[in-house]
């Protein structure tokens, strides 16, 4: 069961509510910028500088925190984020070193509004992916 602030037991981590939290552009920057932080470093949330209101931060955190990537902890008038490392590590092995490995590079990054990553090619026409030729359609 959670604790009173929504954190939940190691054992409690659930790999797809992590897979979902990672799944937002804005949520696995958060996670990979911690990643390469010196350990137990703690961050307010207004210090990610995402692009999104307070609102939307404030949910943002909600989910990663309820999927047990941080830990949250009050700080007077704002809430600061810690990486929650070791019981990732003990959970999920080697996830932690596949976020880090796999952002996108800084200028690069697929945020919601900054349109196609530089090289990318569009979709044929005809929605059809390149090399998905004799795929089984869903």
């Amino acid at each position: 069961m959670p604790d009173a602030e929504g954190h939940p037991n190691v054992e409690e981590f659930d790999f797809q509510a992590v897979l979902k939290a990672l799944s937002d552009p804005l949520r696995y920057h958060v996670i990979a910028t911690l990643v390469r932080q010196p350990q137990d470093t703690e961050r307010t949330c207004t210090s990610f500088g995402l692009p999104v209101g307070k609102s939307t931060r404030t949910h943002h955190f909600r989910i990663l925190r309820e999927a047990g990537l941080v830990r949250q902890v009050d700080r007077g008038n704002s809430r600061s984020a810690r990486l929650r490392r070791e019981d990732i590590e003990q959970r999920f092995p080697g996830l932690l070193r596949l976020v880090a490995e796999n952002e996108p590079l800084p200028g690069n990054e697929a945020l919601p509004g900054s349109g196609p990553l530089p090289g990318a090619e569009p979709l044929p026409a005809n929605g059809t992916l390149p090399g998905a030729a004799g795929l089984p359609a869903a």
